[in-house]
């Protein structure tokens, strides 16, 4: 039980015709319009969304396999968690089967997000119920929304969460918060403001301890494993 909800920017491309002309059965919503950003258009489709759970995919990216959903669904309902994650690998923008790094995630336990860890948002998946509870992507922060809503939703309401130990995603490089030097240094500044939006005791350390956690990422090779760990 899967629908596709496909937002676009109102691209001035040939997305429409592609959109009409490969729509998937399951597409139940295309909207093309004019927009704030990503993080407004997620919020478009995550308010058209019907289903109990909710994941997003940028443009450009993947999923890892055809078996991916499955064992997110499957992960949800044999632990009963509000939402799970799981790793990503950055690959080359025009050569997708070229691995560039790994960013292998791991559980979530209290205070993690203080020694700079989050994990990869493409694999996130939530259920809508807590979107509805603990409210959607602030626009207001441009590259770092993300975050924002992973600290707020883990960090701050502590909602339960399942971490599947296996690549889920993978994400073409030359995305917006790591194009180039001034968005990573803008995306740090903003992760800084997502802790003072919701009013949790900031770790200076915290920002220049994320970074840093990613730099083990170009050096990992892929593992794939297959049990989920809980938390």
């Amino acid at each position: 039980d899967i629908e596709h909800i496909i937002i676009d920017g109102g691209s001035m491309d040939n997305t429409r015709a592609i959109v009409n002309e490969k729509a998937h059965p399951r597409l139940t919503h295309f909207m093309s319009e004019p927009d704030h950003g990503i993080y407004d258009a997620m919020n478009k489709g995550i308010a058209l969304a019907s289903g109990d759970v909710i994941g997003t995919l940028n443009a450009d990216d993947v999923y890892k396999d055809t078996e991916v959903l499955k064992k997110v669904v499957a992960t949800l309902k044999e632990y009963g968690c509000d939402a799970c994650f799981g790793d990503l690998v950055y690959v080359s923008k025009k050569n997708p089967a070229k691995i560039i790094r790994l960013w292998k995630s791991s559980p979530y336990k209290k205070g993690k997000f203080r020694k700079g860890w989050m994990p990869p948002h493409p694999t996130f998946f939530v259920r809508k119920e807590i979107y509805e509870q603990y409210g959607y992507f602030n626009t207001k922060l441009k590259i770092a929304s993300d975050y924002e809503i992973m600290l707020r939703f883990i960090e701050k309401h502590g909602i339960s969460t399942c971490y599947i130990p296996e690549i889920l995603v993978k994400m073409r490089m030359g995305g917006k918060s790591n194009r180039n030097l001034f968005n990573i240094l803008h995306s740090n500044v903003e992760s800084y403001k997502a802790w003072k939006i919701n009013e949790l005791p900031i770790n200076p350390l915290t920002f220049i301890l994320k970074p840093l956690s990613k730099i083990p990422q170009f050096f990992m090779k892929p593992i794939s494993l297959t049990s989920p760990s809980h938390q």
